[in-house]
């Protein structure tokens, strides 16, 4: 801790020593004086942050009152003179402490002391800092075993570096520092590389951004983490007591230390309220505290822009520049640490660049300066020398310190716009190079319309990332599909782009696609607007550009396309087909859509979505190769499926006599969406189906390959009052999460139903054959007598789609050739919906004919054809407008009624 701040602390010292002993000597017990202190420490703190007080004094002075504390509780116990000690470790050790971090302490003992005859010191010391409710991590050691543990654990050391004496023999301090710093226990390059390889497991759990949408203020990059990383390894190899002392070393500037600096005070600022908003700690912006923390921070709502989002664009900005100066570093640690020694071989690349010791540098400081295409120059070579492992910590501060000088004229000169192109064109390394371009500074100066959307947060559950990190993911995927390894997951994806004929057109399909959120009016237009710009600015011939300009503006068509609409249906078929217009532009769509999915929320890419976009586009590409002019119709299919169906049964020695009447009776929408081998199935078992009276339940792995990797449970039965509200009631008690439903009922009131699902985590049920045919038996069981449905279960909707509820919205139309009502509703997914929405039909008599059951991300848009109890549309407003009312105010108010 620095003097001048000790000093500082000491004259603003909350809990004055001298009254406090003297309560502690008048009380009874000690602990109620303890806790009192305590309890005004923390309130003192508190209020003097809401008053916009200096973090440092609150985050120091909280650890030099905490001292005093336990210096005090200390000496309520006898202890043996010089042979043991009070240590603060870890970010205790450093002086710094939050409102509920962690107190971390060592009871150092000598070698020579015996801890078992000071048992009851030790836990009577230990017990009255629990009893007093402090908050400690603490442990208990003599110097040979903190060598011992710091030599097999490099969390371990790392506390023990970052320590001081609180209260006992400064000499054993000493001489444990001395111990677990020396090379015995870690040489310099083992402790940096142990550091190294902390760090990247640290951000692969964060998914290697900064722009997590829930970031760890700690841990993920940017955090306070990654400056701390710096601090150990400065101090172990350089004997740096503060950062600051990298600057006389030659490893900071004066002004990025100052940039440090604030970035490190404002991560504190955030903790502090974290932690004061929380009432414990934590260190996860959650998406329940940011809003409060924008509050807290004076945000306010502004055209086009949350307050939430304007608090976290400013905290990715500070991460962002935070991981920066962490990579520069580090990188200038690897050179003075791991590479001292090594020989220096230099290969000159051309005038300005030359390879030192595998990594790229520029031949001169003012190489930016004498040639600003340079700055462009570099990521080109990145991409292309595969022998280079990256940059010279020098050269990326010349690059950082340069980067004003893409300005309008850097971005117009033909040398640019060439070799940006070259990057895009490049065989290797394009999203890495992109990446970099984002992290220097430089991408957003080149592209102002990508700068825009750095660090713009997207608030909502679909999103994972802002708008940048997503942009960069869709493009890194792009690639990653052409990898053999990215066969098996993504088949048509690995064939398709090892084929495209420009694949740097997707690639900048894929940069622009979002570019133009944020801005108001539809992204996908504007978006559009900028990639034409940018074709025509890069030199792009007309077909390419018209085809990068037409992917940005329909980039959502084909997810959309596939998730709310029966893509069973030949007439939907034939109209995507037709906004497609041919093979090239569906390939290049094809590819750009699974990429997307797959960055925007990885958890949301499964083997349901992956065969919903597969069969859009095997089909789409059979009516285009087939010719738009001639698609095929719907009689066509009824027949082809029909015909296959028939081949099936008969040799399975059928009668076609038996079902002839059934299938005239079931109309063309079952035909339409069922499999032949389904057909086939459906038909045996109810021409089998001994037992008239009671529902026929089928459970299988569905064969329908839209509903790869689900469940498909098939009910055929009379169409009873409150059917389709028993079933999905029963399911919802079972656990059954429904993702698709096809009801069909037939002309003489007999439904064959079909649904598709999966368990309530979105996983495939099990296999097991009694757990299906547990299943099958309650089903039969409750559908024996629908009017008797189950109750729906209450089950607790998740934590994060209480925040992001959205009213319900309800739509009714009558469809003049079924002479049904098509009820529209469009919710956010919860638990049990669909029971509660069945549980509504049968309050109001009403039939379901036909349903459809879509989930997009978050929100479900289903759609149901009903009728009244007599079979007919819906004719009364009034009844129209009360089931309208119901189901907004009851599926609203199971979300609302937990918030």
């Amino acid at each position: 801790m620095p003097i001048t701040l000790q000093q500082q602390l000491a004259e603003t010292e909350i809990i004055n020593l001298s009254d406090f002993q003297n309560k502690l000597a008048s009380a009874k017990s000690p602990i109620p004086v303890y806790k009192e202190a305590l309890k005004e420490i923390h309130n003192n703190l508190d209020e003097r942050f809401k008053a916009g007080e200096d973090i440092r004094k609150l985050v120091y002075g909280r650890a030099w009152e905490i001292d005093r504390i336990l210096q005090s509780a200390w000496d309520q116990f006898e202890w043996p003179e010089n042979q043991i000690a009070l240590i603060a470790v870890g970010g205790y050790g450093r002086g710094e402490l939050h409102p509920h971090s962690d107190v971390d302490l060592l009871i150092l003992l000598s070698d020579t002391l015996n801890p078992e005859q000071h048992h009851d010191a030790i836990s009577g010391f230990l017990t009255l800092l629990w009893d007093i409710n402090l908050d400690i991590g603490s442990s208990v050691r003599t110097l040979s075993e903190c060598y011992n543990e710091a030599q097999k654990d490099i969390t371990i050391a790392t506390n023990l570096i970052e320590s001081r004496t609180l209260v006992g023999n400064n000499d054993l301090h000493t001489e444990m520092y001395d111990k677990v710093t020396s090379e015995g226990a870690w040489t310099d390059k083992e402790f940096f590389i142990a550091k190294l390889k902390e760090q990247k497991e640290r951000h692969a759990k964060t998914n290697n951004t900064e722009y997590n949408l829930e970031p760890n203020l700690k841990n993920s990059p940017g955090g306070l983490r990654d400056l701390q990383t710096i601090g150990w390894v400065a101090k172990r190899h350089f004997g740096s007591t503060y950062i600051r002392d990298l600057v006389e070393d030659g490893f900071l500037t004066e002004s990025e230390l100052d940039l440090l600096n604030k970035g490190e005070l404002y991560l504190w600022s955030v903790r502090y309220a974290l932690h004061m908003i929380c009432k414990r700690r934590e260190d996860r912006l959650l998406f329940d505290h940011q809003r409060e923390l924008a509050n807290f921070f004076g945000y306010e709502d502004e055209d086009g822009k949350l307050a939430v989002e304007q608090f976290m664009s400013k905290y990715y900005r500070i991460a962002m520049a935070m991981s920066v100066f962490n990579g520069l570093l580090l990188q200038h640690f690897d050179e003075a640490i791991l590479r001292a020694d090594e020989e220096q071989v230099i290969k000159p690349l051309n005038n300005r660049f030359q390879i030192h010791n595998d990594f790229l540098e520029v031949t001169y400081d003012k190489v930016f300066e004498h040639h600003p295409f340079a700055l462009m120059e570099l990521f080109v070579l990145l991409a292309q020398n595969e022998n280079i492992a990256g940059v010279r910590a020098s050269t990326i501060r010349l690059l950082r310190d340069n980067s004003y000088r893409v300005d309008d004229d850097f971005r117009n000169d033909i040398r640019n716009t060439s070799l940006f192109m070259e990057l895009m064109r490049s065989p290797e390394r394009v999203s890495t190079q992109l990446k970099l371009m984002t992290r220097y500074g430089i991408l957003g100066r080149y592209l102002p319309a990508f700068g825009s959307i750095i660090g713009q947060m997207q608030h909502d559950l679909f999103h994972i990332y802002t708008v940048d990190a997503h942009t960069m993911k869709v493009i890194q995927n792009c690639r990653q599909f052409r990898h053999n390894d990215a066969r098996e997951e993504f088949p048509i994806a690995h064939r398709i782009v090892n084929q495209l004929p420009k694949v740097e057109l997707l690639y900048i399909a894929a940069l622009f696609h979002d570019i133009a959120k944020g801005r108001g009016g539809d992204h996908s237009d504007l978006g559009a607007e900028d990639a034409m710009e940018f074709c025509e600015n890069h030199h792009l011939g007309k077909w390419d550009s018209h085809l990068v300009a037409w992917l940005v503006r329909n980039h959502l068509l084909m997810s959309m396309t596939a998730q709310r609409k029966d893509i069973s249906d030949p007439e939907v078929i034939h109209r995507f087909a037709k906004q497609v217009r041919d093979v090239m532009h569906l390939d290049y769509l094809y590819v750009l859509t699974i990429a997307d999915i797959h960055a925007t929320n990885q958890t949301l890419w499964n083997s349901w979505r992956a065969t919903l976009m597969r069969k859009l586009y095997t089909d789409t590409k059979r009516a285009l190769r087939r010719g738009l002019e001639n698609p095929i119709n719907k009689e066509d299919r009824i027949e082809q499926v029909q015909n296959e169906a028939l081949v099936i049964l008969k040799r399975q020695g059928v009668n076609p006599d038996n079902f002839k009447e059934l299938w005239r009776s079931i109309g063309d929408d079952y035909f339409l969406r069922e499999t032949s081998q389904s057909i086939a199935e459906h038909t045996k078992a109810i021409i089998e189906h001994d037992r008239p009276h009671e529902p026929l339940v089928l459970i299988r792995q569905t064969s329908h390959r839209v509903f790869e990797g689900a469940t498909e449970i098939f009910i055929y039965s009379q169409d009873f009052k409150n059917l389709f509200a028993a079933t999905v009631s029963t399911m919802d008690q079972l656990h059954l999460n429904i993702q698709d439903a096809r009801i069909i009922v037939t002309d003489c009131d007999e439904v064959l139903n079909t649904y598709t699902v999966l368990s309530d985590d979105n996983t495939p049920l099990s296999e097991n054959p009694d757990h299906l045919s547990q299943i099958k038996q309650r089903l039969i069981e409750e559908l024996d007598d629908p009017d008797d449905y189950p109750d729906i279960i209450q089950r607790r909707v998740p934590r994060q789609m209480k925040l992001f509820a959205t009213p319900t919205q309800v739509y009714l139309s009558n469809d003049s050739v079924s002479q049904q009502t098509v009820l529209e509703v469009i919710t956010p997914d919860r638990p049990g919906l669909l029971a509660r929405i069945g549980g509504i039909f049968a309050e109001h008599n009403l039939s379901v004919r036909k349903a459809r059951i879509t989930s997009v991300g978050e929100k479900v848009e289903d759609f149901f054809f009903i009728t009244d109890d007599e079979g007919n549309p819906l004719a009364d407003p009034q009844l129209c407008q009360t089931l309208q009312d119901d189901i907004c105010h009851q599926l609203d108010e199971t979300i609302q009624h937990e918030q």
